[in-house]
């Protein structure tokens, strides 16, 4: 038993929620690799996936498939076994199950059923994009995969943008160009950093303000999942100079029907006063209207 545990794993009827490797398969616990040679079965998102990592190290364990489009009918059997004092490990594809991937049906029906509920601590895209981003992280929020519709996502995006701290995003590869274009035009020049293709052979860190980044995708072909981690509003607005700020009031002064209206959206993006921005509005305004 290792040093620490106080019980050892795996625990008859227990359900061990495991985070796996995100590309290298070596980015895995000792704790992990101990539950999965031992549970009495493995659920997964892909069991092509799960059988590379398990044989990887040299484990072999029944693998019972579960994704989105079969766990209404899965979860239910899956429970019963649990209840009659199976083990079981949940894995996803990479990561952490539930964090914008299967898992909530299952844990929490289980949860509900009175299975006991055991995390496997381990890899997170979110987490890991955070740690190398070099952008404050002390206050964060996930955000995840932004709606597809033009309408949701606007609004999406208005509801996130007075964030103080950092905002993480997924999106895929063929859509993450658009997010980041519809992330600059609505929240002006913060900084920002695209993880792609993390622990894998060709990892790439993007950094630069939100325009730079768009402008970088749009001569490039994206390859692999990404992860965007995003200045949030109040570090953002600390971080700004005068030219910075007076660019998104402006740009807000042409997308707005009133001063009011731009002062309140300019505030939101940049984290300053709103009275300060809308002093500073009606100055550019005249200065505008004067040319």
């Amino acid at each position: 038993m290792p040093s620490g545990s106080l019980t050892p794993d795996p625990r008859p009827g227990t359900l061990y929620v495991a985070a796996t490797p995100l590309g290298n398969l070596k980015d895995i616990t000792l704790r992990t690799l101990e539950v999965l040679s031992a549970v009495d079965f493995v659920v997964c998102e892909d069991t092509r996936r799960t059988r590379k990592l398990l044989t990887a190290h040299g484990i072999s364990r029944p693998l019972v498939s579960c994704h989105d489009y079969n766990e209404a009918r899965q979860v239910p059997a899956i429970v019963r076994r649990l209840l009659k004092g199976e083990s079981c490990a949940l894995a996803t594809d990479a990561g952490t199950p539930m964090v914008s991937d299967p898992g909530y049906l299952l844990v929490s029906r289980a949860a509900e059923a009175g299975v006991p509920v055991v995390p496997l601590p381990g890899p997170s895209a979110v987490v890991a994009a955070l740690s190398a981003s070099g952008l404050p992280a002390e206050r964060f929020l996930f955000a995840g995969f932004l709606p597809k519709k033009p309408g949701a996502r606007k609004r999406a995006l208005a509801e996130l943008a007075a964030e103080p701290g950092a905002v993480v995003f997924y999106e895929s590869p063929q859509r993450v160009a658009a997010l980041v274009k519809d992330l600059a035009a609505a929240w002006g020049p913060r900084r920002a950093v695209l993880a792609r293709e993390m622990t894998k052979v060709h990892e790439q860190m993007l950094r630069g303000t939100l325009d730079e980044i768009a402008a970088a995708l749009a001569v490039s072909k994206v390859r692999g999942e990404c992860t965007l981690v995003v200045e949030g509003a109040g570090r953002m607005g600390e971080s700004m100079d005068r030219q910075e700020v007076d660019r998104v009031i402006l740009q807000e002064l042409s997308a707005q029907g009133s001063v009011s209206a731009a002062a309140a959206a300019a505030a939101q993006i940049t984290g300053r006063p709103k009275r300060e921005i809308y002093q500073r509005a009606l100055v550019l305004q005249k200065e505008k209207a004067g040319k």
